[in-house]
């Protein structure tokens, strides 16, 4: 912020927050008024239909808009994009304040398009860009969401096959290819699509990113249902879509640093993933109508310190970007975590319920766990495989090095 708008403390801005988020919404009420009556969801992704994940949609897109007209969106953004300018932790702080009130939870399409795609627009785009984009995503007037993954591709996102190639006329590109696991593809105005323009040159020096309107010819989005019945993944078509160069991000062949500016903060933001529901597995502990035998103590006293140690990382995550550093083994520590925490409140919540768990008597908060169970390993693979994470973590921290792909390979 500039001089005239001295930071104010976290104490100072907590408390601002508090009386804002009073004016404007309703208090939760406490764990235990509440346990055992309202929404017991516990879904990992959401299990919605097309009509309901719009209307979703656009409850959550009301509170955010609201969020930035006021003031409290954009936080560590410059004003000059409707933010504060505050430090990177300050929008923690406003997210634990804001956890006590009755307002909608974001989907991933919202933060993919306020802390994935908006960053890298900042940095990547060109100024028309950035003034034809920043604005609105920030707002969520538009949505964005990731055509990143292929089934050939697997976890080397660097051998995509999705092809854009100069149109015949000069009129811009042409993509062609098909995308997979996207979230938010039906309610997104934007999708960030990693394509290869240059079969010839190295993998990862042949792509470029292009933002493509979901809504343009060619582009079919097909929903994948999941084994707890819902389909919050899509499969996405492109064929022979038309996209203007105007809105290639990055330069062309540089698609890879583009991505990995992606990546990076999608790593950022999953280290608090799961700790909603590792909440909510504690307040079954704590309301299960017997007396928890020694070894459910153990494990619920497990899971607690695993939240304790995922909300240090988070704050040391946001240390780093405070103090202008890229998180690197933080981030990473961050994601084995989440993962961590997600099987450890699996467990728990087995041994509470037992044969509670496995069949739909309509008993609340018993059931619903299912989602939990049948999500929650995606969650190994999602946003960066564990495995890669160890690999990071092996080869930038403890320095080993990189095991042959194949056997004539030698170290590298």
């Amino acid at each position: 912020m500039n001089s005239a708008h001295p930071t104010p403390t976290p104490e100072e801005f907590r408390a601002e927050a508090r009386h804002w988020l009073s004016a404007v919404a309703d208090r939760r009420a406490l764990e235990g008024q509440r346990w055992g009556s309202g929404d017991d969801s516990v879904a990992v992704f959401e299990n919605w239909t097309e009509d309901e994940e719009r209307d979703r949609t656009e409850r959550i897109r009301a509170w955010e808009r609201t969020r930035y007209d006021q003031g409290w969106g954009a936080l560590g953004w410059p004003e000059e994009y409707g933010g504060r300018g505050l430090p990177a932790s300050y929008e923690q702080l406003y997210r634990a304040e804001e956890a006590a009130f009755d307002v909608p939870r974001r989907t991933e399409v919202f933060p993919v398009t306020q802390q994935l795609v908006a960053p890298a627009i900042r940095i990547w785009g060109t100024e028309e860009q950035q003034r034809r984009w920043l604005r609105p995503m920030l707002r969520t007037d538009e949505l964005a969401c990731q055509l990143f993954s292929e089934t050939e591709a697997g976890s080397d996102l660097a051998a995509v096959r999705t092809r854009a190639v100069h149109a015949a006329d000069g009129g811009g590109w042409v993509l062609s290819g098909h995308k997979v696991w996207t979230s938010g593809a039906r309610v997104a105005t934007w999708g960030v699509a990693v394509c290869r323009t240059d079969p010839d040159a190295s993998k990862h020096a042949g792509i470029t990113v292009f933002l493509v309107r979901m809504d343009a010819p060619g582009v079919t989005i097909r929903p994948i249902r999941q084994m707890t019945g819902g389909a919050s993944f899509n499969e996405v078509y492109l064929d022979d879509v038309r996209v203007p160069d105007t809105d290639r991000l990055g330069p062309v062949g540089q698609g890879w640093r583009v991505t990995l500016t992606v990546l990076a903060a999608e790593r950022l933001d999953s280290g608090t993933l799961g700790l909603d529901n590792a909440d909510r597995a504690l307040g079954l502990a704590r309301n299960l109508p017997r007396p928890l035998t020694g070894g459910e103590q153990q494990q619920a006293g497990d899971l607690f310190v695993r939240t304790l140690v995922q909300r240090l990382i988070g704050l040391r995550v946001t240390a780093a970007l405070v103090a202008g550093r890229e998180p690197g083994a933080e981030a990473s520590v961050g994601k084995l975590c989440a993962t961590a925490t997600m099987r450890a409140t699996t467990d728990l919540t087995q041994q509470l319920l037992g044969p509670r768990l496995a069949a739909d008597t309509g008993e609340w908060g018993t059931f619903a766990w299912t989602e939990h169970l049948l999500g929650a390993p995606g969650y190994g693979i999602a946003g960066g495989s564990d495995e890669i994470q160890r690999n990071i973590l092996a080869e930038r921290v403890l320095g080993l090095p990189r095991e042959p792909k194949y056997p004539e390979e030698g170290p590298r």
